[in-house]
């Protein structure tokens, strides 16, 4: 039981800051792209490499899975990374997948005109 409260901890304090950040952030603030990894991870070291050239349309923000407190990433993920969210939302997995990218950020970028 205690082990489904912690989970769910966890969850709520990762969405709850998205929020946060989200409603009080300026509307030039970038897109936050989340990449759920571990090390060594050769195909995220490799998906880093391809966003290289959008570096500048998103923070990009690192969540190691093996680290206790991202326990349940670690139980969601960990047959699948690298994951990539958007603002909190999947995005993709395993490889980047350019046009979707290129796509959802498009929608965000309008989002804030």
């Amino acid at each position: 039981m205690y082990w489904l409260k912690l989970r769910h901890l966890q969850q709520a304090k990762y969405y709850g800051l998205l929020l946060l950040r989200n409603r009080f952030s300026s509307q030039k603030q970038l897109p936050i792209l989340t990449l759920f990894t571990k090390d060594p991870c050769p195909l995220c070291d490799e998906a880093k490499e391809i966003l290289e050239p959008y570096k500048h349309r998103f923070v990009l923000q690192e969540v190691d899975i093996t680290l206790p407190e991202n326990s349940v990433w670690y139980d969601r993920y960990k047959h699948d990374i690298p994951v990539f969210h958007l603002n909190g939302q999947f995005l993709m997995m395993h490889r980047v997948n350019t046009a979707v990218l290129e796509k959802r950020l498009a929608r965000v970028e309008e989002e804030k005109h």
